[in-house]
């Protein structure tokens, strides 16, 4: 059964932005005390870009990153920054521009290499974006070692690589066992291999959420009845019904069209 999977996030949330900015610091982390004055007016401009992005105002985005560079030329988060705007706007070299530079001023910089890997996943370069990931789950100043995972498990996904895949995500769950994003794609591959028992402990995790789309639904639907567990099935059926009775998802189960 081709199940639909959660395979991206929207893109501005693998923004991770830290004072790590100098090529020779290795991991060691500036303070706001170590900063000249430019240099805090440029990561205040860039708190409004991330801000702006979020919002989709991709071009007060990147009006907002253009002074926080005019302030501080050599902000490296800051081109990174850039480079997923540029990437939301269809504007790949330009993106591709901005991330290499952010490298080339901060080879270090976990956030940047997993902003860098995203970008290359998403434009069909899959296998490189994952010694992206890996670069950024090699640095012990990493905070977010569950994104990179995530990504890393996506672009696996993508390259058809279910086992690595699996290994990702169970590793993203680890450090962040309540990631939606996580669950559902262990719960699609465990369900592939045939394992509902293991494929129903993520969806657990996922169902006790509100606004489940009808692919999850339908997830939910054949794995509880390959469990054979009638009134659980009965519950997504009838959320499937009240909240998609025009999706496919709900002509399937009307036909009964199951993944017998």
């Amino acid at each position: 059964m081709a199940m639909t999977l959660l395979l991206a996030a929207c893109s501005n949330q693998q923004i991770d932005t830290s004072l790590r900015n100098e090529p020779g610091a290795r991991d060691e982390l500036k303070t706001n005390s170590d900063l000249t004055e430019a240099q805090r007016r440029a990561r205040i401009r860039m708190q409004l870009a991330i801000g702006y992005y979020g919002q989709g105002q991709l071009e007060v985005a990147l009006d907002e990153i253009k002074q926080a560079l005019t302030a501080d030329p050599d902000f490296a988060d800051a081109y990174s920054v850039r480079g997923l705007i540029y990437m939301d706007m269809g504007e790949v070299r330009l993106a591709d521009e901005n991330f290499q530079r952010a490298l080339s001023l901060a080879p270090q910089n976990p956030d940047i290499a997993n902003n860098y890997g995203w970008f290359l996943c998403q434009n069909g370069r899959e296998k490189e974006s994952i010694t992206y990931f890996e670069s950024a789950l090699k640095s012990r100043s990493y905070k977010s070692p569950s994104k990179a995972l995530t990504n890393a498990g996506i672009c696996s996904l993508k390259l058809k690589d279910k086992a690595a895949a699996e290994r990702y995500f169970s590793q993203s769950f680890q450090f962040e066992p309540d990631n939606p994003l996580t669950n559902v794609n262990l719960a699609n591959l465990a369900y592939d291999r045939h394992d509902e028992a293991r494929a129903r402990f993520y969806m657990e995790r996922v169902t006790k959420t509100d606004g489940l789309n009808a692919s999850l639904l339908w997830l939910a639907i054949n794995v509880e009845r390959k469990l054979d567990n009638r009134a659980s099935e009965e519950k997504f059926a009838m959320q499937l019904r009240q909240r998609y009775p025009g999706s496919v998802e709900y002509a399937s189960y009307q036909r009964g069209a199951f993944d017998d």
